[in-house]
């Protein structure tokens, strides 16, 4: 019973956070006039205030100690937050500038791209239906390419970069409230001294706009760290399969809004691409439901090791 209940809790977690990311593409527009790099730059700075309140709630500190005596992670940290800056700077761009449906492609390709990275860089090796994916995939880019009449760049380095992201973290293995407290502790000084430096020129939004400017610029913060709490509330209780389809919620709900909402334009060929991308993500998650499910099956009828085998063998009285 217990069981149930936290799995469905955790069902509730990954709503929230998938939902949240999906709807974030209402937010950043709230936050014009500021250009996207002032808004980067707030984003930066407010998560930073907004984990290290959650760490001093939580009193999780001894691991900066740690990561403080290993140059390697020093160096990984360092480039996980260099690369998510792009991510996050791209996005709020490209949001900001009628590129929704764009957008949210990124992150459609994204575990594709996270697999071509895996054979690439660390050497796996693919199942048939996952090479399929991957080539649908390209055919996808190419279509996209010729509807756009250029190749669809906002989504390719978004999606890159996240995959990048991603394998950093893998190597880092850190938890997500630390590795994110880390991230933009790195990244604080640089987008203060910018935000100063706004300041100084007379360009900066942040006291010129209201209170209400304000009061939304420093909600960049709590934007940034309340789904990833609720992501890793969802990933210590549900199983990483059920949180892999559940991911495909945020660019579902930001497609629908740049489409929805945001009227933005999606000729045939258009179409035509997203329609193999999701053709793709279909192959590959009935490839992974198919191999949870005879892993599973596997395990089920391993035979049972006996008890003589685990147990050592008690001394003698």
């Amino acid at each position: 019973m217990k069981a149930e209940n936290d799995q469905r809790t955790g069902l509730l977690y990954g709503f929230g956070a998938y939902g949240m990311w999906g709807l974030v593409p209402l937010f950043w527009p709230l936050l014009k006039p500021s250009a996207a790099i002032e808004i980067l730059a707030h984003r930066m700075v407010w998560s930073l205030a907004v984990v290290g309140l959650a760490l001093l709630a939580l009193r999780r500190w001894g691991w900066i100690r740690e990561l403080l005596r290993q140059p390697r992670k020093l160096a990984l940290t360092t480039l996980a937050a260099s690369v998510i800056t792009v991510n996050w700077g791209l996005y709020i761009w490209a949001v900001n500038n009628g590129q929704v449906v764009e957008a949210s492609l990124g992150y459609f390709i994204n575990p594709l791209v996270s697999i071509a990275i895996g054979v690439l860089v660390l050497g796996e090796r693919l199942r048939r239906a996952q090479w399929a994916a991957v080539g649908i995939s390209f055919a996808a880019v190419l279509v996209l390419a010729v509807g756009y009449g250029r190749p669809p760049w906002i989504s390719l380095i978004l999606a890159f970069s996240f995959a990048t992201y991603g394998l950093i973290k893998k190597k880092l293995d850190m938890g997500g409230l630390e590795s994110l407290t880390a991230e933009t502790a790195v990244l604080f000084l640089p987008a203060l001294g910018y935000l100063l430096w706004l300041g100084t020129q007379g360009r900066s939004t942040f006291a010129t706009e209201g209170l209400g400017h304000s009061a939304l610029l420093a909600a960049t913060g709590l934007v940034t760290a309340v789904p990833l709490v609720f992501f890793g509330a969802a990933a210590i209780r549900v199983p990483l399969s059920t949180l892999g389809l559940l991911q495909y919620m945020a660019p579902v709900f930001q497609f629908g809004l740049g489409v929805l909402y945001f009227h933005e334009a999606m000729p045939p060929e258009r179409w035509a691409g997203f329609s193999l991308v999701w053709a793709a993500l279909a192959v590959l998650t009935w490839d992974a439901l198919r191999t949870a499910r005879r892993s599973r099956a596997r395990l089920a009828a391993a035979p049972e090791v006996p008890a003589a085998v685990v147990a050592p063998a008690r001394e003698p009285a």
